[in-house]
């Protein structure tokens, strides 16, 4: 599979992303829980560079290479908080948002906003939405993973 584009973004959009990342980051979430949403979300789209970058991202800020390996399969191990359990739950049903699914149900919403004020949901919403932004432009333009970052 070869990328479809080879430029580099426009300046102003890559302008605006940081300044979304900056606004995710003061959002007062640990990162790598934001970094263990990023990794589910592009898990689920099979977005091999964000899924690439995330794992990077996510060992550069301390988390550990067991708790990495297993958050495609979170429901199923005992490495994950309720706190992070509720962000990961979130994190899946506002990405699988396709033809009939359930999308954020009350129950998922209850759940998260039990362990976030809502500065911090806000945030984990944005990393959530950020991630779905890149998963399918990377999948539009067959962006390889480990080839650009």
């Amino acid at each position: 599979m070869e990328a479809r584009m080879k430029g580099a973004a426009n300046p102003d959009l890559i302008t605006a992303i940081q300044h979304l990342h900056k606004a995710i980051h003061a959002g007062g979430v640990d990162p790598r829980l934001l970094e263990l949403v990023h990794l589910r979300a592009s898990q689920i789209n099979g977005c091999s560079p964000c899924v690439f970058a995330g794992v990077e991202s996510a060992k550069k800020a301390g988390e550990t290479e067991q708790r990495l390996h297993h958050v495609v399969a979170w429901r199923e191990t005992p490495f994950f908080t309720d706190e992070e359990r509720a962000a990961l739950e979130l994190a899946e049903a506002a990405t699988r948002i396709q033809d009939g699914a359930a999308g954020v149900t009350d129950e998922i919403w209850d759940a998260v906003a039990d362990h976030f004020t809502e500065e911090q949901l806000s945030a984990i919403i944005l990393e959530i939405a950020m991630t779905n932004f890149f998963n399918r432009i990377n999948r539009t333009t067959r962006e390889q993973a480990g080839k650009t970052w």
